[in-house]
């Protein structure tokens, strides 16, 4: 799974808590304003703002929140780079770590001083990518869904792959080819299904399992490197139970 969406179930104190949400709030409005520098403000003409706006709302942005971001989108000079940064962790684990940034001396900078100091180091491009498959990723609400097997059956025919679900968070998950992210949106959205976060994420291939005491680590570096202001999504293979 993605790093931000794992993560997430780990239980916290509410003043970190607190914490978390205004990075994540700072995150999706740097995609909002990104969006709307690439396609126009017309939420209707342009895919990226729509999936952009769907994860505010999906991390529950209040919506002044959203139309400010749209607007300063429209007037915003700061260009902004996606990169991914790939490296290795202890114990051999992989990391990709997707960045937006309008710098990318400093980010690069910055990523790497994080790796080194957790034990790790940052690598070239396609150093760690062959452990990950790049996949459409859906996280929705339940209540429209009926039969989760049927459901599943009617998506494979555009595209979808594999499907989960949370009882207790009343949501599924809904994974699917890289290539098929736009029928998918599309079909969900005709169905009247609520779409509270979807992208293209990186998925492990092969799972390591480490010991506790090395999880809390993989953990912690996560922690760290999401808390970059560039930093829009973590990755790994390792297992967390």
């Amino acid at each position: 799974m993605s790093g931000h969406s794992k993560w997430s179930t780990i239980k916290r104190k509410k003043g970190v808590l607190d914490s978390q949400r205004s990075k994540m709030f700072t995150k999706v409005i740097r995609e909002i304003t990104a969006a709307v520098k690439q396609g126009g403000s017309d939420i209707n003409s342009n895919a990226r703002l729509r999936l952009a706006v769907q994860n505010a709302k999906g991390i529950n942005m209040p919506k002044d929140n959203i139309d400010r971001a749209i607007s300063k989108g429209s007037s915003d000079t700061t260009n902004y780079t996606n990169i991914v940064y790939e490296g290795n962790g202890i114990k051999g684990s992989s990391f990709m770590v997707e960045c937006m940034t309008d710098n990318t001396t400093r980010t690069v900078g910055e990523v790497r001083s994080l790796f080194n100091k957790y034990g790790g180091s940052l690598g070239k491009t396609g150093s760690v990518s062959y452990d990950f498959e790049k996949k459409s990723y859906f996280k929705l609400d339940n209540s429209k869904i009926k039969d989760i097997d049927e459901f599943l059956l009617e998506m494979i025919e555009v595209g979808a792959d594999d499907i989960d679900s949370d009882d207790e968070e009343n949501v599924v998950f809904l994974y699917g080819k890289d290539d098929c992210f736009g029928e998918l949106q599309k079909d969900l959205e005709n169905r009247g299904i609520n779409i509270l976060e979807a992208g293209l994420r990186y998925f492990p291939i092969n799972t390591q399992e480490l010991s506790d005491e090395d999880t809390q680590k993989i953990i912690n570096f996560i922690d760290v490197l999401e808390d970059l202001d560039d930093v829009q999504h973590v990755y790994t293979n390792i297992l967390i139970k």
